[in-house]
């Protein structure tokens, strides 16, 4: 499968520069795919990898790859998101971001779209932006806008999270589409080289709500997501 052959090209890409420090690969396994409280994989597992290359500078750049599923009347297998961006803070622990992600859809170019994205963060809290002028090719503009809190549990390795999203703009306004928020809480455990997170995952939209939906496909009912990932290089233990 195309989806599976990407991976893998992103797989030996990453083992090929991970001898550069500036280089990294994160590697995920989920339960569910989800993309602000709508899962994109229709309820099913998911495999995503990325590639990340970070200057000293703040700049940084990478793509990140994952299979999708909109029904068998899309013909949409996977999704490779390329993006870019400056990060940097400062000595009181104000962190800042500023980048442009493009979402590609290889089988089918006509829903691949940009979004420009701010972020800001400082000790437990961050917050972010995203905007799109032509959200999944529909040439009509979308905004996120999102929170997040992580909350570590003295030395445990343990964190409680929780996450909250608003999705509005010309885009949910149209046809028999709604603004929305999305939300999350759960807690997150790191141990050793990999990071799990068990989450509930729900958004106001009622059954049939979201517009593009049906059975599993898009599905934004309240759900369990389940994730572990891992980066390479991995650090002495």
């Amino acid at each position: 499968m195309r989806q599976v052959r990407i991976l893998a090209t992103l797989g030996l890409l990453a083992a090929a520069a991970t001898a550069q420090a500036e280089v990294s690969s994160t590697w995920t396994l989920t339960n569910d795919y989800d993309f602000r409280g709508a899962s994109q994989s229709a309820k099913d597992p998911a495999v995503q990898a990325s590639i990340d290359w970070a200057d000293e500078s703040g700049w940084y750049a990478g793509a990140w790859a994952s299979n999708v599923d909109f029904g068998p009347e899309v013909d949409i297998d996977y999704e490779v998101d390329l993006y870019t961006g400056f990060s940097g803070g400062d000595e009181e622990g104000l962190g800042w971001d500023v980048g442009l992600v493009y979402y590609a859809y290889p089988d089918d170019s006509d829903v691949n779209y940009p979004e420009i994205y701010g972020k800001i963060s400082h000790g437990m809290f961050s917050g972010a932006l995203f905007y799109s002028n032509d959200y999944v090719g529909s040439s009509e503009n979308a905004i996120y806008i999102s929170g997040d809190v992580g909350v570590p549990i003295a030395d445990t390795g343990f964190s409680v999270i929780a996450h909250a999203g608003y999705n509005f703009g010309d885009f949910w306004d149209q046809g028999d589409g709604s603004e929305y928020i999305d939300w999350s809480i759960g807690g997150s455990y790191t141990v050793g080289n990999f990071d799990l997170a068990l989450k509930w995952i729900d958004t106001t939209l009622d059954e049939g709500d979201f517009w593009f939906s049906s059975d599993d496909v898009n599905n934004t009912e309240g759900r369990v997501v389940f994730t572990i990932s891992t980066t390479f290089p991995w650090g002495a233990e």
